[in-house]
């Protein structure tokens, strides 16, 4: 196993001390999975004080308190930081992930040490002095098996979060839940013990299950089974049975639309975490409308108005994940304007039309959006992987330079106080109208920006 030539340097002292060094969780986990991984957790067996591993850790760099009376220290070497702990046990005694109490003890084996985790596979170990792996409850065989097991029934129902970590491992690394895990998990969501959790840690876990998994509908097809969806995330659930048309739709029904299309937006990601997270949330929600507008006939299944729609059903869905309102108010018109591509490609929209577009959203995030809503589908066309109405649009938009931001305007108030106009109210006024002409393509220079305000001026 490949480890930073620093632990292995500490894990020499350490041995020196008749103790002993051992990497646990993910990283050993991702050893396994052939995964790359830059989070090093060591736990330090055979020493008495945590004190003792604290002087040593001083030697090589610096050390952060927090966590010491957890018995963890956060050591820093070159830019790097890596997790030093003792092993410890803890017992729940109250609500909340800070609710335990913790005891530390040097000299616990590594199997009771690692009862307190969560799945099997997060409770590997990798001895670095004697190079050998420690697997104290089977997960190489979950591993071949492909099985997220739990450890201890006990300890996993003491932190509720460990259900959405059951989701987002499970689409993560295309696990299928152990049959008594499933039930496990499915009961205390049923026993509404996922209540307790705050936001901000559920949030994470989206996060994860968002920007790490190659198929996310795994975890929220399993957040739905689980009954994750119908209790917390009602928006989501209205879609799960909503009709659509057959012709555009032939897949299925909402719910499973969005599913492939949040699958597909996958491959569509740039590597900007920030970036990445706001289009898988815009392709998240981008239905969420047709809950409320699908509308059925005799002849025809159709969903008119449902974009527009689904702007509130998004608020409320992510302002129960997170309250960064400014990264809210940037997915909205993504899910507000989500049709306009294909509807301007069809209609062969107007230069000016485009470029009113582009003051309302950013026109290259709104063709990923919709490439992956049209490519989340099973049409002839969709499946060909091409998405025509997108590729004309991008085009479109290079060509009138609004390919990633508004037209910028020819004027600002500082021009018009140079022409000898009094600032006023009316500045505003005058500033829209010309830029409108300006979007309209009627304008296109400062020159004949300041040539129509003062034909107005001469007018009145």
């Amino acid at each position: 196993m490949y480890l930073p030539q620093i632990i292995k340097i500490i894990s020499a002292e350490i041995k020196e001390l008749n103790a002993k060094a051992i990497v646990v969780g993910g990283a050993v986990r991702d050893h396994f999975l052939d995964l790359p991984n830059k989070d090093y957790d060591i736990e330090v067996y055979g020493l008495d004080k945590i004190e003792t591993l604290e002087r040593l850790l001083l030697e090589y760099g610096s050390v952060n308190f927090v966590g010491k009376s957890f018995g963890i220290l956060k050591f820093r070497y070159e830019k790097e930081e890596y997790d030093f702990s003792f092993p410890r046990r803890e017992q729940k005694v109250s609500i909340g992930h800070k609710g335990f109490d913790v005891v530390c003890d040097g000299f616990m084996s590594f199997k009771e040490a690692s009862f307190r985790r969560d799945f099997t596979v997060n409770a590997l170990g990798y001895d670095i002095e004697e190079k050998s792996f420690l697997d104290p409850f089977g997960a190489k065989e979950d591993m071949e098996s492909k099985i997220l097991r739990h450890i201890n029934s006990k300890t996993f129902i003491e932190d509720p979060l460990r259900v959405y970590r059951a989701v987002q491992f499970s689409a993560r690394f295309g696990y299928t839940l152990d049959k008594d895990t499933f039930q496990l998990c499915y009961n205390m969501v049923k026993d509404g013990l996922l209540d307790e959790l705050p936001k901000e840690r559920v949030y994470e876990e989206f996060k994860k299950l968002l920007l790490k998994s190659p198929k996310p509908s795994i975890g929220f097809e399993l957040m739905r089974e689980l009954g994750i969806i119908q209790r917390y995330f009602p928006e989501l659930h209205a879609l799960i049975g909503v009709p659509q048309s057959p012709i555009w739709h032939p897949e299925g029904d909402v719910w499973v639309h969005t599913l492939m299309a949040l699958d597909q937006m996958v491959s569509l990601k740039r590597g900007d975490k920030k970036q990445d997270l706001k289009m898988m949330f815009a392709t998240l929600c981008h239905d969420l409308g047709k809950a409320t507008h699908t509308q059925i006939t005799p002849e025809k299944i159709s969903a008119i108005g449902h974009e527009k729609a689904g702007v509130e059903p998004t608020k409320y869905l992510l302002y129960r994940l997170t309250n960064e309102h400014n990264f809210i108010d940037s997915i909205l018109p993504l899910v507000k304007y989500h049709l306009a591509p294909s509807i301007y490609f069809r209609g062969k929209a107007k230069d000016s039309t485009i470029r009113k577009l582009a003051t309302k959203v950013n026109i290259e995030e709104l063709v990923t959006v919709a490439r992956a809503d049209f490519l989340g589908r099973t049409t002839e066309v969709s499946l060909k992987g091409i998405y025509e109405a997108g590729d004309w649009l991008l085009k479109k938009a290079e060509e009138l330079d609004v390919y990633h931001k508004p037209l910028k305007p020819l004027l600002q108030g500082r021009d018009l106080i140079k022409l000898g106009f009094t600032p006023s109210k009316d500045f505003k006024i005058i500033l829209n109208t010309v830029y409108n002409k300006q979007l309209e393509g009627k304008i296109d220079s400062k020159s004949d920006a300041i040539e129509f305000i003062l034909s107005l001026e001469n007018k009145e």
